[in-house]
């Protein structure tokens, strides 16, 4: 299987775990509950699932006001389309 292949699923995946990661910590805000660290949904996004955070920041409008969440997922979707292009044109 070529790596390009390997690294969209690998991508999917922790997208569709960031997505569901800032749904749940949006509902356990809403209820005031214990919550999801910053740290583990920075790097979620950061790690392979920038996609998935981008659309549950803006879906759930969930950590919209920090700005350092829109900078940590924009940097990771730079690396991450990167890597895809990396593999593509090797």
């Amino acid at each position: 299987m070529p790596p390009y292949i390997i690294s969209l699923v690998a991508m999917l995946i922790i997208s569709i775990i960031a997505f569901a990661a800032y749904g749940l910590d949006k509902r356990k805000a809403k209820k005031g509950v214990w919550r999801t660290k910053e740290a583990v949904l920075l790097g979620l996004g950061f790690c392979g699932g920038a996609v998935g955070a981008l659309l549950g920041m803006k879906l759930f409008h969930h950590k919209t006001k920090h700005w350092y969440f829109w900078v940590v997922n924009v940097l990771g979707l730079a690396w991450q389309v990167a890597l895809v292009i990396f593999f593509v044109l090797n």
